[in-house]
């Protein structure tokens, strides 16, 4: 006589679901965990993006410097930074310049434009646009029409950077880092041999406040001085 099929008792469904529960709350927390660790990752990377996009204009700007004294481009002297506001050139009156004006072959050359790479570049700290940002709004100021004229061309305002407190600029004479410059003050030494940008950003507290981020370029560009020209020309009679 053959026997009756055997089913699963009670007791051994329940403990198949309550290990089912168990398998299904540990993916559920990996899974949870992996999300919250993407979108952390993704909102650090979106936060970094403009910090990353400023730095590099930066680094482009001062590693294509300009040998000063030539016919467009002018000295590279941190004196003429005046502080306090200013509306010369179109810049609100709020901004407040943290940069000598750098001539710097940065320029981008496009075919319905008539400006070469040579420009005329400063920076400045002007009030944010955000009530509810933190500190002030990093901008560049771009003059590409360097031709002398009646009416002096207007500058072009990127803005680079939120958020940001503080900029400064230092320069180095090949001993030391200085605060100043002045290009006209010993021909042998047109140009520092590196700058360095500190740039502290704004937070709302003491203990949020980090350390600033500094970004040192080098300074590659030989500036021809009158005592190099005369010994060059007499050299080729």
């Amino acid at each position: 006589m053959a026997s009756a099929p055997r089913a699963f008792t009670l007791l051994e469904i329940l403990i198949a679901i309550a290990a089912f529960a168990i398998v299904l709350a540990a993916i559920n927390s990996v899974f949870y965990s992996a999300l919250k660790l993407r979108n952390r990752a993704a909102a650090s990377l979106e936060k970094s993006l403009p910090l990353t996009q400023a730095l590099a204009i930066l680094k482009r700007d001062l590693s294509n410097l300009a040998a000063p004294g030539g016919t467009l481009s002018g000295e590279l002297q941190t004196s003429l930074i005046s502080g306090g506001s200013s509306s010369v050139g179109g810049v609100s009156d709020s901004s407040m310049p943290v940069s000598p004006d750098f001539h710097t072959l940065s320029g981008l050359i496009e075919a319905d434009t008539p400006w070469p790479s040579l420009q005329r570049v400063s920076y400045r700290l002007s009030d944010s646009t955000n009530a509810a940002a933190l500190g002030k709004d990093l901008v560049r100021a771009v003059t590409r029409n360097l031709l002398p004229t009646l009416v002096e061309a207007l500058p072009q305002e990127q803005l680079l950077l939120q958020g940001v407190e503080e900029v400064l600029f230092f320069y180095h004479n090949g001993t030391d880092w200085q605060e100043s410059w002045d290009s006209t003050a010993d021909e042998t030494k047109k140009l520092p041999r590196a700058i360095k940008v500190q740039l502290l950003l704004a937070a709302a507290d003491r203990a949020g406040q980090q350390s600033p981020i500094e970004l040192i370029v080098p300074i590659v560009v030989e500036a021809n001085t009158n005592t190099t020209d005369t010994a060059s020309t007499g050299g080729d009679r």
